[in-house]
């Protein structure tokens, strides 16, 4: 019971009084409105409307055909009737079939798209977990681009989609704040202009500056450090962009500020990627689930952008490239403490691509879902670091928490040469150095007390075998050969082979290629 508290308590020490404020608001004003049986209207009124001009955006990747058949996270469920709170699948895979990204997709018949949306408003009575805040926000998006697109005036889905954006109104996010905020202000801007409403843009303008102005970082950077969410991020930036350039409304005084974080934003993955524009896929990063780096980029030129480029730095990461390998480091701390909950405990991990194929690799991400594989998969002993005693460096938790954190408290770079130290085993500091020669990366680890233990862990793509491992890698301790579970997809797992090197207080691990 004390270690609960103790761990509960380093948990809600980082967060934003503004967070816990609001989570106290909404659990109070939730309990009274039960309680007088009081519910949101789901009609609400449109005195004026516009369809908007949007140049074309990027695709939505395939999930729905007109079989009834739905397919998000490589899980596919078929529908006689759709049942828009089916949750057999978990609260994401629920979240993506209201989302609507499907709308978007590729030769979605116009017809096809207008019924799904009213068989949805049909429901919307019973809908629970498609109401939040979330998903309201990127429905709204998405129901708003293929209205316009499709020159659809529809009185039944526009009076649907007005009290939903009144709910969002009246349940925006700051609780959580971070990109679930984001989200809730890129939509309201769409919904501003579609419905020419200066309240909703009043408070889009509001959250839009606050947040981009804090939520990208120096470098370009988004702040929670994902790769995925980056790009997330970005792409919902550029449809702002699109719909600022081509609707005149509210002018353009603020179009500057937003392309210019679009361009650092660009030039982040740009000097992040590696060069094919795959991501690491650090920090609850997946492929198959945001726009690709080229796709964005192809975007972003259509909008009349170019990457600006970066340095990386207040990220945390940093990429080194030569001839036949690219290595992309993590020496940073968790940056947005109050809103941590797709960090692991990874610092000092990294990925390495030789001759242009994934080597050495994060093992992913494969669900959302709270339990033991997502604790593994957010845990020191899953990621390309060092484990010791048994312990991971940040107490991640309860699926999206930290309590006690590491923290980077030196980092010493020069040309070719990296050097970190974090405290995450406090008293025990934990240093790595990584040496980049053309043809090699040496890596050495120190532990500051003598007797501690740990473990130092690789873990490879699954096309490596146990051949390739032993003829480039060596180290001055006895190396182990395991197998694990790779995750390069939500509910995907491949079978595949990594490395664990016990140590005491130093050891150095060489990659020869």
């Amino acid at each position: 019971m004390l270690s609960d508290i103790y761990r509960l308590y380093h948990t809600v020490k980082f967060l934003k009084k503004e967070q816990i404020f609001y989570r106290l608001y909404y659990l109070l004003r939730g309990h009274y409105r039960r309680g007088f049986s009081l519910s949101p209207p789901l009609v609400k009124r449109v005195n004026s409307l516009y369809l908007l001009d949007l140049l074309p955006t990027i695709p939505a990747k395939k999930s729905y055909d007109q079989a009834g058949s739905f397919t998000f996270l490589n899980r596919t469920k078929n529908f006689e009737k759709i049942d828009w709170n089916f949750s057999e699948y978990g609260k994401l895979w629920t979240y993506n079939l209201t989302y609507f990204d499907f709308l978007l997709q590729e030769e979605m018949p116009k017809e096809e798209g207008i019924a799904l949306m009213e068989d949805f408003i049909n429901a919307l009575a019973t809908v629970r977990d498609g109401m939040e805040p979330f998903p309201i926000s990127l429905r709204g998006i998405n129901w708003i681009k293929f209205l316009s697109y499709h020159e659809i005036r529809h009185p039944k889905i526009e009076e649907s989609l007005y009290a939903q954006y009144n709910q969002l109104m009246d349940h925006l996010e700051y609780h959580l704040l971070g990109n679930h905020l984001l989200e809730n202000g890129f939509s309201l801007m769409f919904g501003a202009y579609y419905f020419r409403d200066k309240e909703l843009y009043t408070c889009a303008e509001k959250i839009l500056l606050r947040e981009l102005n804090e939520q990208i970082l120096s470098d370009g950077g988004h702040f929670e450090r994902s790769p995925m969410y980056h790009q997330i991020m970005l792409f919902r930036l550029l449809d702002l962009i699109n719909l600022l350039q081509h609707n005149p409304w509210k002018g353009s005084k603020h179009l500057p500020f937003f392309e210019d974080k679009a361009q650092q934003m660009l030039g982040w993955l740009w000097a992040m990627g590696f060069d094919n524009g795959d991501i690491p896929l650090f920090y609850d990063s997946a492929e198959g689930i945001a726009p690709r780096t080229k796709e964005l980029l192809a975007y972003a030129m259509r909008l009349d952008l170019t990457p600006c480029w970066q340095t990386l730095g207040e990220s945390g990461y940093r990429k080194i490239a030569e001839e036949r390998y690219e290595c992309v480091v993590s020496v940073g701390s968790i940056v947005a403490d109050y809103i941590p909950g797709h960090a692991h405990a990874d610092l000092f991990t990294f990925e390495l691509r030789v001759d242009h194929q994934p080597f050495i690799v994060d093992t992913g991400l494969s669900t959302y879902e709270v339990g033991p594989r997502r604790d593994l998969e957010r845990s020191t002993s899953a990621h390309n670091t060092v484990e010791v005693e048994g312990r991971n460096q940040s107490e991640v938790w309860g699926g999206f928490r930290v309590a006690k954190r590491a923290s980077v408290v030196n980092v010493a770079e020069k040309e070719h040469w990296i050097e970190a130290t974090h405290d995450g085993y406090a008293p025990v500091l934990h240093t790595r150095t990584w040496s980049f020669q053309p043809q090699r990366i040496t890596i050495v680890d120190r532990l500051s007390q003598k007797g501690v233990k740990g473990v130092a862990r690789l873990h490879f793509h699954p096309r490596i075998i146990r051949e390739d491992i032993l003829k480039v890698l060596s180290s001055t301790h006895e190396i182990h050969i395991e197998e694990y579970f790779y995750a390069p997809e939500f509910n995907i797992l491949q079978p595949a082979l990594r490395v664990s090197i016990p140590f005491e207080e130093h050891l150095e691990v060489e990659l020869s290629f």
